[in-house]
């Protein structure tokens, strides 16, 4: 597995942090697909000072961390006063079609912006996520060009976004510097919608919702900030604690569980919190110099993502048919999509010709 060496380095401090996390993690089931850990990194937003680097251009497929951009190009709009929080945000019929995980309103309803980028941050509502785009973007093409031209004015160099969801798309990609970097523009440029990623629970339009985001409430001073899941991406997260006012933040890409995922971000986290004092006595790198195999741009998925794009079909744990009769759909129609879950099954490859769909993000 690609970073092995690095990541034993946070042995120790995963075994002390989350013990009980760990134990989750090898005992849950792989995710469907090949999806393996693909890279890390954690910073001090405070200064961009990386404390932890793994693998840091190495593309992936951001799965529903892309909706951080989607909050990011939207909280830039209210602040350009082209919108507000009050805006209502009309349900399409094509952001009605999308797959779970969604709120599920029906073509036609409408709800204030404020309500609907709180749904797309912790309930990661596809659905919203074009409702979104088409209000402010007038379609959703026009509003991913825009997230593109955003992402490149925050040097994310090796972020190019299809769809403003994270559903799958093959030529969809970011690296864990780059979802640092987006997370660092929104923790210094939005400081006013915290809140948006570090709640846990709320109801939205009549439906409850609740976060993906574990590390809420079980790790000492987490804030924030948003999960991703696709069969090809694996299991994606950026991260957030605070401590002694110094807000960190760990981005994780690919991992093989949810349970993993959580793991290795609070791993991850901790190691940056003891390792915050002495690294600040020397000098060390920004996310933004830091020293990078890559040179320029670069927007093509590499020979890994695209062995996980062709390995991966879609069939929906169980979960995904609980989250379709929350949605008032027939769990038939469903089962080419899937949503959240903290309980993956692994569903066996096919020699035969069955048609592998990658419709299915959390």
């Amino acid at each position: 597995m690609r970073g092995a060496k690095g990541r034993n380095v946070l042995r120790k401090d995963a075994k002390i942090v989350l013990a009980s996390a760990l134990a989750c993690a090898l005992a849950c089931v792989s995710s469907p697909g090949p999806a393996a850990a693909a890279g890390a990194i954690v910073i001090d937003t405070t200064d961009g000072h990386v404390l932890y680097a793994e693998e840091v251009d190495t593309p992936w497929y951001p799965a529903s961390l892309t909706k951080m951009m989607t909050a990011y190009v939207a909280f830039q709009a209210i602040r350009d006063h082209r919108i507000t929080l009050d805006t209502k945000i009309f349900i399409s019929p094509h952001a009605h079609a999308q797959p779970p995980t969604r709120l599920g309103l029906k073509a036609g309803k409408d709800l204030p912006l404020g309500d609907a980028l709180r749904a797309l941050i912790m309930r990661s509502a596809n659905d919203l996520a074009i409702a979104i785009a088409e209000t402010i973007g007038g379609d959703e093409a026009s509003f991913v060009k825009t997230m593109n031209q955003t992402a490149a004015q925050l040097g994310m160099l090796h972020t190019h976004f299809i769809n403003p969801n994270g559903l799958p798309a093959e030529q969809q990609m970011t690296t864990p510097r780059d979802m640092a970097l987006l997370a660092q523009a929104l923790v210094h440029d939005f400081p006013e919608y915290a809140a948006m990623f570090s709640d846990t629970h709320a109801t939205i339009a009549k439906v409850e919702i609740s976060t993906h985001n574990a590390l809420l409430g079980s790790f000492q001073g987490a804030d924030g900030m948003k999960t991703g899941y696709t069969c090809a991406s694996g299991y994606n997260l950026v991260a957030s604690a605070t401590r002694d006012g110094h807000r960190l933040v760990a981005v994780t890409l690919g991992d093989e569980s949810s349970g993993a995922r959580n793991a290795r971000a609070a791993a991850l986290l901790e190691h940056g919190f003891k390792t915050l004092e002495w690294k600040a006595l020397v000098p060390t790198a920004r996310v933004e110099n830091f020293p990078s195999a890559v040179v320029g741009a670069a927007f093509e998925p590499d020979g890994t993502m695209l062995e996980h794009w062709k390995g991966c079909q879609d069939l929906p744990p169980p979960e995904a048919a609980a989250s379709a009769a929350k949605d008032g759909k027939d769990a038939k129609k469903q089962q080419a999509s899937l949503t959240e879950t903290k309980k993956p099954v692994r569903q066996v490859r096919s020699s035969g010709s069955r048609k592998r769909r990658h419709a299915r993000n959390e």
